[in-house]
């Protein structure tokens, strides 16, 4: 079909539309309080979201990168707590073919919310428990569900690689994020602090965290 009139000077082209936007990042954003190899995942949030204040929320644990490219690299399983954020990862950015799983619409994750008084979310982090050590969690939505995962883990359940914790919202949003950064268990985590959070900015992080060679 033939090509709408063009009616205003816009970028068109995708490449330099990309090019553009990141070193616009680059140069209003001050990623010195991050370690070096989170700058380009915090670039690619950044991206996702259209804030470059992101970046003062912001904070991981100094093993965050490491630990999820190379669980990634050994085909780790990532989990998590929506359908809209595993749509958002790109597979062919996996090094390993990785398999993205969410558990929310499974039948037994609203018998569970409904006997422990919970919500959907939270009970289907317990689906998780027979892959979860050594597994890359992603929650961008629900803090009940960050919340869950930090209590399995509490009670002697496996351990994941990495904890990816930005999840959205005025209630429990901020308060799960702390208890995240401060586990004591010291598994390898990532936050931004206080009410913001959602799906593009966790799958932005998980794109990023996928491969050694990005070049945001």
């Amino acid at each position: 079909m033939p090509a709408p009139a063009r009616r205003y000077d816009y970028l068109r082209e995708p490449t330099e539309i990309y090019r553009r936007s990141f070193s616009t990042i680059r140069s209003e954003t001050d990623l010195s309080t991050l370690p070096e190899d989170m700058h380009s995942v915090a670039v690619r949030m950044i991206h996702a979201c259209g804030d470059v204040d992101l970046v003062n929320d912001l904070a991981c644990h100094p093993r965050v990168v490491p630990a999820a490219r190379t669980a990634l690299e050994a085909h780790a399983v990532i989990f998590t707590d929506t359908q809209m954020l595993a749509t958002g990862i790109t597979r062919r950015r996996l090094p390993a073919d990785n398999e993205v799983c969410c558990l929310l619409n499974d039948p037994r994750a609203g018998h569970l919310a409904a006997q422990w008084e919970t919500t959907r979310s939270a009970a289907a982090v317990s689906l998780w428990s027979d892959r979860l050590a050594g597994a890359v969690v992603a929650i961008g939505n629900a803090p009940t569900a960050l919340f869950h995962l930090l209590e399995l883990v509490a009670d002697g359940g496996p351990r994941p690689a990495a904890i990816l914790g930005i999840p959205v919202g005025f209630v429990g949003s901020a308060e799960s994020k702390i208890a995240l950064a401060e586990n004591p268990w010291d598994i390898p985590w990532l936050v931004v602090h206080g009410r913001r959070g959602g799906s593009a900015i966790c799958a932005a992080a998980i794109n990023a965290l996928a491969r050694k060679s990005e070049i945001a």
